[in-house]
């Protein structure tokens, strides 16, 4: 069986940085995927533009979201509006991943069809715990629906 891919959509260096040392550290084994926008994330998940090869191999799919709401072109809400109005996405777990605490973003999402929302720590340790957690739960846990 092949692992599915992390999608990680993260416009700020730092914060991708931080995130993907705390995979590192936490020993996941599965490829992460950066996607630095919302026009590149939706362009991974349909196989557009430079990802349009992506659509052919049947080892690339999703095991779940890690999504920003602050992203440029396209914000995390309207992301997850279209991956939700897919039948091609609309399966795959999104976990919001922001560092917004105003109660009107954690709503939306979640009215939006967000499985999770997680405000991002500023501690590399809790970060490293966060994501091990995540990882724990959404690959080794949770059953997902075959997409």
């Amino acid at each position: 069986m092949t692992k599915k891919t992390i999608l990680l959509v993260e416009d700020n260096q730092d914060d991708a940085e931080l995130t993907m040392r705390a995979f590192n550290k936490s020993g996941v084994n599965n490829s992460i995927h950066l996607a630095r926008d919302g026009v590149e994330a939706l362009d991974y998940l349909f196989g557009r533009g430079e990802y349009a090869e992506k659509l052919s191999k049947a080892d690339e799919s999703v095991a779940f979201i890690l999504l920003d709401l602050k992203l440029p072109r396209i914000d995390g809400h309207e992301v997850l509006k279209k991956i939700r109005s897919s039948e091609k996405t609309n399966l795959i777990p999104v976990v919001i991943f922001s560092s917004s605490g105003e109660e009107t973003d954690l709503v939306r999402s979640y009215r939006l069809g967000a499985n999770s929302y997680i405000r991002k720590p500023v501690d590399f340790t809790r970060s490293t715990e966060i994501i091990k957690h995540l990882c724990t739960y959404w690959l080794d846990v949770n059953e997902t629906a075959p997409c």
